[in-house]
């Protein structure tokens, strides 16, 4: 059933007018997966070489998840389902906003096949806005800081990306107080504790 749902995914051109390349859906599910990362869309890297996060924000999540590339690239440990499949292009600072069509045609259906999941990361505003909704805080800052309200099985993260940089250095505490955080929860569960 998943492989069927996998392959209408990769099949999909819902918004390929709207693209400046040819779609190319990069996600990764398997139904024993047991970590989520929704974030915003593939950049130009991870288009050009088909894999999620294939670039230096992909570098650095993992080195808030202190895991290794394999790990990453394991779907049994972490599905990567970006608000926007494919490479939506290039805005004046980074890239364009996520097609909006994605999520909704495709994440519910792709997480209903995925029952073990134990850890949902909410990684930047996209993702933050469409699945916290009323539940974020006044900006992405004040959402992130506020990452132990939202249960055992959410945490928002800012998006990994170079562009980060000031934000990052502006709010030591992520660093200092939730990658921890997140680093002993993903290695709880990857270690088979929950």
């Amino acid at each position: 059933m998943i492989e069927a749902l996998k392959a209408s995914v990769r099949h999909c051109r819902i918004c390929k007018a709207a693209l400046p390349v040819p779609p190319r859906p990069i996600f990764a599910v398997h139904p024993e997966a047991r970590i989520a990362l929704i974030s915003q869309a593939p950049g130009r890297l991870a288009y050009e070489k088909g894999l999620p996060y294939y670039d230096p924000s992909g570098v650095r999540l993992r080195q808030w998840l202190n895991v290794d590339e394999a790990t990453f690239y394991d779907p049994t440990c972490f599905s990567i389902l970006p608000m926007g499949f494919c490479y939506p292009g290039k805005a004046k600072t980074g890239d364009l906003p996520p097609r909006p069509e994605c999520a909704p045609q495709w994440h519910a259906a792709l997480l209903r096949m995925m029952p073990k999941i134990v850890l949902t990361l909410y990684i930047g505003q996209y993702a933050q806005q469409y699945y916290l909704g009323n539940a974020r805080k006044r900006n992405l800052t004040e959402t992130v800081r506020a990452y132990r309200e939202y249960g055992h099985g959410v945490l928002p993260l800012p998006h990994p990306s170079p562009l980060n940089n000031r934000w990052l250095s502006r709010n030591p505490w992520f660093n200092t107080e939730v990658v921890p955080y997140l680093q002993a929860k993903v290695e709880a569960i990857l270690g088979g504790e929950q």
